[in-house]
C-alpha cells in the first residue's frame, strides 16, 4: 500500500531539493575551473604585509648571509669570493668544534634533567593532593622571567651566597664558585637553564596526563596494579607523544642557548662554556663575519634536520588526537 503524497509534503520536498541544489551551486561557484577552492581576496590583504615583513627581516638577510659565507667579507668594505674556504676552516677550528661539543652536551644533559623533573612534578600535580592548583601557578613563574635576569640572580648566588654559606659552615667545596671552575661551570648553566625550562615542559605533561581517561586507571586498580606498574605500563605509554615533543623542542631550544651563558659566565672560564650561538655572535663583531656566517649556515642546516625529525616523530601521535 502506497502512502499518498500530500501537497504540503510535496512542497516541503521541493524546498529541500531546491535548498540542496542551491547549496551545490554555491559550492560549485566557490571553485575555480581547475576544481580548487577559490581564495577570498581578503586573505591576500592580510597575508601580503606579513609576507613582505618576513621576507625583508628574515628570508633576505638569511640569503645574503649564506652568500657572504662564500666570501672573505669582514662586515664592511670590499670582499672577494673564496669558495668553500670558510667551511673547510670551520670543520678544522678547535674553538668552534669545542663550542659544538659543549652545546650538544649541554642540550643532552639539560633535556634529560628537565623532562624527568617536569614529568614527576606533573604526575604529582595531577594526583589527589591539596592545593595543586596554586602549586601549578607557582611552578610556572620561572617561565615568565627573562633569562638574562635569572642568570644574573643565580650568578650572585653561585659567586657570593653559596661561597659565604660554605665558609660559615666549613663545607670546602662550597667555598669556591662553580662558575669559576673550568670543569664545573657548565653545571651551573644546566641548573639555571633547567630551572627556567621545567615549567613549559610541566604544562605539556599536565595536559597529556589530564587527557588520559580515568577508566584506564580504574581498570588498572581492578587488576591490582601498583603505583609503579600504573606509571610504567599505563601513564608513560599514553603520554609518549608528549615526551617526544618535549624532548625534541627542548633539545632544539637548548642548542640556541645564549642569554643565560652571557649572564652567568660570558663563555668562561676561558672558552669552556662558549656555545655555538655565542661563538657566532662574537665573531660578527670581531671581524670574522663571513667565517662565522659559514658556521651559522652549518648550524642552520643542523636545526632544519632536527625540525624535520620533530615533524616525523610527532606526526600522527595518538596521544595528541
Amino acid at each position: 500500500m502506497t502512502t499518498p503524497i500530500t501537497p504540503a509534503a510535496a512542497s516541503a520536498g521541493s524546498l529541500v531539493a531546491s535548498a540542496e541544489r542551491g547549496q551545490t551551486d554555491h559550492i560549485a561557484g566557490l571553485r575555480t575551473r581547475r576544481g580548487k577552492p577559490r581564495v577570498d581576496a581578503m586573505y591576500y590583504v592580510f597575508l601580503l604585509p606579513t609576507l613582505v615583513l618576513f621576507t625583508l627581516a628574515i628570508t633576505l638577510p638569511a640569503i645574503l648571509g649564506i652568500f657572504y659565507s662564500f666570501t672573505n667579507f669582514i662586515g664592511f668594505g670590499d670582499w672577494q669570493l673564496v669558495g668553500f674556504t670558510n667551511y673547510i676552516a670551520v670543520f678544522s677550528d678547535p674553538a668552534i668544534l669545542s663550542s659544538y661539543v659543549f652545546t650538544f652536551g649541554f642540550a643532552f644533559v639539560t633535556v634529560i634533567i628537565v623532562n624527568v623533573i617536569a614529568f614527576l612534578l606533573a604526575v604529582a600535580l595531577t594526583s589527589r593532593i591539596k592545593l595543586k592548583t596554586p602549586l601549578r601557578a607557582i611552578f610556572v613563574i620561572p617561565m615568565v622571567i627573562s633569562g638574562i635576569v635569572i642568570a644574573f640572580v643565580f650568578k650572585f648566588l653561585f659567586s657570593n651566597s653559596l661561597p659565604a654559606f660554605g665558609a660559615a659552615t666549613g663545607i670546602g667545596w662550597l667555598q669556591e664558585s662553580i662558575l669559576a671552575n673550568e670543569n664545573l661551570a657548565w653545571l651551573g648553566i644546566v641548573i639555571v637553564a633547567a630551572w627556567q625550562s621545567i615549567p613549559s615542559a610541566l604544562l605539556i605533561y599536565i595536559a597529556g596526563l589530564l587527557s588520559i581517561p580515568g577508566e584506564v586507571y580504574e581498570a588498572a586498580d581492578i587488576d591490582g596494579a601498583s603505583a609503579w606498574v600504573r606509571l610504567r605500563s599505563v601513564t608513560l605509554p599514553l603520554v609518549a607523544g608528549y615526551v617526544v615533543i618535549n624532548v625534541i623542542l627542548g633539545f632544539k631550544n637548548y642548542l640556541n642557548v645564549y642569554d643565560i651563558i652571557v649572564g652567568l659566565t660570558n663563555g668562561g672560564p676561558g672558552t669552556a662554556t662558549r656555545s655555538i650561538a655565542m661563538t657566532i655572535f662574537t665573531g660578527f663583531t670581531g671581524g670574522d663575519y663571513a667565517y662565522q656566517m659559514a658556521n651559522a649556515t652549518i648550524f642552520f642546516v643542523i636545526a632544519v634536520i632536527i625540525s624535520i625529525l620533530q615533524l616525523r616523530l610527532t606526526r600522527g601521535k595518538a596521544a595528541l588526537s
